[in-house]
């Protein structure tokens, strides 16, 4: 006769859903305390702690919380050591970005860390974008990110000793990697997603850093090799994102208060949380809502920081969302541009 589960055994549903509620209250506590303690850059740190959730089902020892801090400013580091290039020599300084996220996307595709990928990144494009024009903001922009990995690990620490993993759970299935031939044009496209954004960043770091996250995501988002598929995905994706950041935003308007700015950012996180774990049936691929949430949370950090500086927060939100859609758009032409290259090539 079957048995019942036990405590530390749940169905494929239950761990789905409990996978949900570990991502929804993993992700709303650390914006809470992001914002409550007033850390640099706050919206960092809850985009830190959904890539922390959605690639591992395990939690990180807080032992490893310094190690990752400083993970962070040694690839950081790399972005400094670029900014007296992009100065002096702005074309070399550019070609060697595109060369770097070129070999970090390969390194992604071929199954390395994750993690270690995005900081890379971030340190190539926004670190040096930054600063070209102020040494200091860059600088600024490091602390932010090591603020935010450490917030982010504690946040992922305290939601897994709320939802923890049964010990016998299966891992997700992992996406497949891509073959060998198709790693070298997925990265290319990646990067050419990138680098757009990043040159705008290096004209008008205050005004396109955020551009330059949203381009980052749609870069990983990229690596569908189904071109037509994957472009769908990055302009759906966008949008989602923008009307769930409008709605949450509505909602927070009625009563102004941090911790009602929590349990909205719970509650859609969960809404998300439940079909990226596929708790909820749903055809998209993973990528789409994890890009869909950290969109979410770059658009509401972004008006925020809009309002508490005084400034139109409609009026910028189109602004913001309009570069966002264009990006995207950019991203889904070049997908399948390189797309057609890449079949032209294999029949020659």
């Amino acid at each position: 006769m079957p048995t019942e589960p036990g405590p530390t055994e749940l169905n494929p549903m239950q761990l789905r859903r409990r996978r949900a509620l570990r991502l929804a209250w993993g992700t709303a506590l650390c914006l809470a305390v992001s914002y409550g303690i007033g850390m640099p850059i706050p919206f960092l740190a809850p985009v830190l702690a959904v890539l922390l959730l959605a690639m591992r089902t395990q939690a990180l020892p807080l032992k490893a919380a310094p190690a990752l801090a400083l993970l962070v400013m040694l690839s950081c580091g790399i972005g400094l050591l670029l900014i007296p290039l992009l100065r002096h020599a702005p074309l070399s300084g550019v070609l060697l970005v595109g060369v770097g996220l070129y070999c970090v996307f390969r390194y992604a595709l071929r199954g390395g860390n994750g993690l270690l990928a995005n900081l890379l990144v971030i340190g190539l494009t926004m670190i040096a974008a930054a600063g070209t024009s102020d040494f200091t903001l860059a600088l600024s922009v490091v602390e932010a990110l090591a603020k935010g990995m450490l917030l982010a690990v504690l946040s992922t620490a305290v939601a897994h000793a709320l939802f923890p993993e049964p010990a016998n759970a299966p891992s997700p299935p992992a996406p497949p990697f891509p073959s060998e031939q198709d790693v070298g044009w997925i990265a290319l496209r990646a990067t050419l997603i990138v680098m757009p954004a990043f040159l705008l960043a290096v004209i008008a770091p205050d005004r396109f850093m955020p551009l330059i996250m949203k381009s980052v995501s749609l870069g990983q988002q990229a690596g569908e090799t189904r071109a037509r598929h994957a472009s769908r995905e990055l302009i759906g994706s966008t949008l989602l994102a923008g009307v769930l950041a409008i709605l949450v935003w509505s909602a927070l308007s009625l009563f102004v208060h941090l911790w009602m700015f929590f349990l909205w950012v719970l509650l859609f996180t969960l809404w998300q949380g439940r079909r990226l774990y596929a708790a909820v049936a749903t055809r998209k691929s993973p990528a789409y809502w994890v890009s869909c949430l950290t969109t979410m949370l770059i658009l509401l950090g972004q008006s925020v920081a809009d309002s508490a500086g005084g400034q139109d927060v409609y009026r910028a939100f189109a602004i913001r969302m309009a570069l966002f859609l264009a990006v995207s758009l950019y991203a889904s032409g070049m997908l399948i541009w390189i797309d057609g290259r890449r079949s032209k090539a294999q029949t020659t």
